[in-house]
């Protein structure tokens, strides 16, 4: 496989699922505020509902995404099929609950007292949210790594609607079971192996984040 072959492969990949993370961090943080701070009711259904949905099959999402924009379907009427428009819409499905769950989880460990004397001290409902998301930051960058890590690698969503099409759709998981396929296997393997590096690369750039805002916590607490 030549080499601009597989630095646009690559390219494309960090393009979609960057962009479903980014897109389900947006999207999932602030829905994750509301359900954690407000009560309503049908909340326990929603959170019910977005546990499930961290362990939804990437084919079940990208069959649900191709009947959507499917030429018969209730959006067909928007040439999305095959683009990398519905492969980064289809991972934001995946991604959007392994952020709005983990945040959650993360919230959860928050002293409570913390946002109680936030507001005993005038705090408004805006900076309330700002203390909750400072005590819970290594938290919501484990909701990022999460989200990353499942949509760069899964390959059943963007299969079914990307159509991994050669220079327009095609990404690293594509592309290996494309070359496997093909009985290329050792263009599979390069592959496979750039998946890896590229995986380990910015799951190892967050978890330095990570790992730096606990060091700096715990030369808070414990002196």
């Amino acid at each position: 496989m030549p080499l601009k072959e597989i630095l646009e492969i690559t390219r494309l990949s960090l393009v979609v699922s960057g962009s479903a993370a980014a897109l389900a961090m947006a999207i999932g943080l602030p829905s994750a505020v509301l359900l954690y701070l407000k009560q309503f009711p049908g909340k326990k259904l929603i959170i019910a509902l977005v546990n499930t949905g961290m362990g939804l099959p990437p084919v079940v999402v990208g069959l649900f995404v191709a009947i959507l924009f499917w030429r018969t379907g209730p959006l067909g009427f928007l040439p999305m099929m095959y683009t990398p428009a519905a492969m980064v819409i289809a991972q934001f499905i995946i991604a959007l609950p392994l952020v709005v769950g983990l945040s959650l989880a993360a919230f959860e460990q928050v002293d409570p007292e913390v946002l109680l004397q936030a507001r005993a001290l005038g705090a408004s409902y805006f900076q309330v949210v700002l203390v909750l998301l400072k005590e819970s930051r290594m938290g919501q960058l484990a909701a990022i790594i999460a989200a990353f890590g499942g949509v760069i690698s899964e390959v059943g969503a963007v299969m079914m609607v990307g159509g991994n099409l050669k220079g327009y759709t095609r990404v690293l998981t594509t592309a290996i079971v494309q070359e496997t396929r093909m009985g290329n296997f050792r263009s599979a393997i390069y592959l496979a192996l750039i998946l890896l590096a590229l995986t380990f690369a910015v799951n190892w750039f967050l978890t330095s984040l990570q790992q730096k805002g606990v060091s700096r916590w715990k030369g808070q607490h414990w002196k």
